[in-house]
């Protein structure tokens, strides 16, 4: 099973920043699209930020303006930058990648714990 490695979480004051990275396989080919999604407990999980094969990139309107998602091609990573992080921004983050070669395919890596807290 393929999975996408994270890193970068750890614990943070509010106000804070954090990078999170994502290592892309480089055998998952024609990836469409690259995610971020994060889990509180209790909570479903949710789409945090996207940036397509393009370089298009989409939000959830509670981290717009302060979160970043960006992707280096040359390294299969991609980013997101957290800034001003708040105590709801706590949970588990993973990313996600959408293929669309032969079949269409989603695959995850295995999350890393974000906690927003003074």
């Amino acid at each position: 099973q393929v999975q996408l490695v994270e890193s970068g979480g750890g614990l943070v004051q509010p106000g804070g920043s954090l990078r999170l990275s994502c290592a892309v396989p480089r055998s998952i080919l024609s990836i469409t699209a690259l995610s971020w999604y994060r889990q509180a407990p209790g909570n479903q999980r949710d789409m945090v930020a996207t940036i397509t094969s393009t370089g298009s990139t989409n939000y959830a309107d509670s981290v717009k303006g302060r979160f970043a998602i960006s992707r280096d091609n040359a390294k299969n990573t991609v980013y997101l930058q957290m800034n001003s992080l708040k105590p709801e921004d706590t949970a588990v983050y993973y990313c996600h990648a959408f293929s669309t070669g032969s079949a269409a395919r989603h695959y995850w890596g295995q999350g890393t714990q974000v906690t927003v807290s003074s």
